[in-house]
């Protein structure tokens, strides 16, 4: 009962804080919609835009979810009218790159350097919308988000333009709760168990898939349970506490920034009425893939030194 407590309480503060975010700009984006702001915007980053398969209002979403959040994010999606590609593509775009002010901070708490973040995060999020755009031809149908209302008119007048603002943020901050509150309950649930010390144990197979050693176990599981920002205080202690090397905390950001808070990240997408599973799958391919590539070339080229060293040595 106390775990629920908690957990339900954490829920609230979550959502009261993420809703804060939510509704202003939800609001906001709505009204600059109505005004020569926004399609002037538009029309300048349109052509780059098109690389990656969006429309240039899309760039709305990327700008609010990489300078502040998911959240965000999903906040400017939901004021746009977009396909069902376009919206699967700005997921998986904004599953790779987002927050990046506040998890960047939590890298280099790590022991991570910034460069590699920004360039693996944002050079994900780039490859991978434009690979999307290029073999996936279907998607052309107006993506229907969730228990959205759907506009049946044109507002006239800055009354309906504000009161369609506030519909649209009321119904943002609801489908926010509706998914936040149950997560944190979990993840109550999972630190009063021991769970997170538990399934740290039984990751020592994927750290050694990966080429890390099995001491960074914790903090791998805590930014894929939790994520970058809700685990940095775990993730931070378990470097400082279990003796991780600088280059295995390289190898676990650079998987956890490519698959990171794996059931929150995916179930906030939900809403949107794009399918989740292709986007959770595209996220732990790329991680596996990118993070043993890594690993095997830093091996090689530690090998190379260490030949070098006894060759001069010799």
């Amino acid at each position: 009962m106390q775990t629920l407590r908690n957990g339900l309480k954490a829920g609230l503060k979550t959502t009261w804080t993420l809703g804060k975010v939510i509704f202003p700009i939800t609001i906001l984006v709505v009204i600059l919609q109505h005004t020569p702001i926004l399609p002037w915007v538009v029309d300048l980053i349109a052509p780059f835009m098109g690389l990656f398969g969006l429309s240039g209002e899309a760039a709305i979403p990327l700008v609010l979810g990489n300078a502040l959040n998911l959240y965000a994010g999903i906040a400017g999606i939901l004021s746009l009218e977009l396909t069902v590609k376009e919206v699967f593509i700005l997921a998986v775009m904004l599953s790779f790159a987002h927050n990046m002010f506040i998890e960047s901070g939590v890298a280099l708490k790590v022991g991570v350097k910034l460069w590699v973040i920004l360039v693996v995060r944002f050079g994900l999020a780039a490859f991978s919308a434009i690979i999307i755009n290029l073999f996936w031809k279907g998607g052309g149908e107006i993506a229907k988000y969730g228990m959205a209302p759907e506009v049946t008119a044109v507002p006239e007048g800055w009354l309906e333009i504000g009161l369609l603002g506030l519909q649209k943020a009321s119904f943002g901050v609801l489908q926010l709760a509706l998914i936040v509150i149950p997560l944190m309950i979990f993840v109550q649930f999972l630190k009063d168990r021991n769970y997170l010390q538990k399934f740290s144990e039984k990751m020592t197979p994927i750290t050694k898939v990966i080429g890390v050693q099995p001491n960074a176990s914790m903090t791998l599981v805590a930014g894929l349970v939790i994520g970058l920002a809700y685990g940095a205080g775990v993730m931070i202690q378990a470097v400082q506490e279990d003796g991780v090397s600088k280059k295995d905390a390289t190898l676990v950001m650079i998987f956890l920034v490519a698959c990171h808070a794996v059931v929150e990240d995916t179930l906030i997408f939900v809403p949107l009425g794009i399918p989740i599973v292709p986007l959770l799958i595209i996220r732990v391919v790329t991680a596996f893939v990118l993070t043993i590539v890594v690993a095997y070339f830093w091996k090689q080229a530690d090998l190379k030194r260490e030949k070098e060293v006894t060759a001069l040595n010799g």
